[in-house]
């Protein structure tokens, strides 16, 4: 299972500051053609999904430590996808341990209005829901209020 950062600021820059390296080693292990297609558009979200799909028969799967690496490198191409598109930011919660994303990072608002998403449950859930766009559509819907 993929570990939570919990109260550890410090590990949760050092997660942000090698985000660029981590999503250029997921974009170069993929084939030349796919590569050229990540580039962070919404529509983008539907090949990660693909890998997402092909790679996972569902959540339970994706959730062993053995793929802890494998999906940290999806999350953060999604997160960053969302992060772009949406002109928010990464934030890391260590206030509440009842928070339902405490100590996973999440991406909010800039003005602090509506809900965090949190782009490792939007990975893991797109092997559950099987669809294809899920995580197109859950942007697109964020994108539409």
């Amino acid at each position: 299972m993929i570990e939570p950062l919990h109260n550890s600021r410090d590990e949760f820059e050092l997660w942000l500051s090698s985000m660029d390296d981590t999503i250029e080693l997921f974009i170069s292990r993929q084939s030349s053609h796919i590569q050229r297609d990540l580039d962070f558009s919404p529509m983008s979200l539907d090949i990660v999904e693909s890998i997402i799909l092909d790679s996972y028969s569902n959540t339970t799967a994706m959730l062993d430590l053995s793929q802890s690496y494998a999906v940290n490198e999806l999350a953060c191409y999604v997160g960053e996808t969302f992060r772009k598109n949406l002109n928010w930011k990464w934030d890391l919660r260590t206030d509440d341990p009842a928070f339902v994303f405490y100590g996973i990072p999440i991406l909010v608002n800039r003005d602090s209005s509506g809900d965090p998403e949190c782009p490792l449950s939007l990975t893991t859930a797109a092997a559950d829901r099987r669809k294809g766009h899920y995580l197109r559509t859950i942007l697109h819907n964020i994108m539409k209020d």
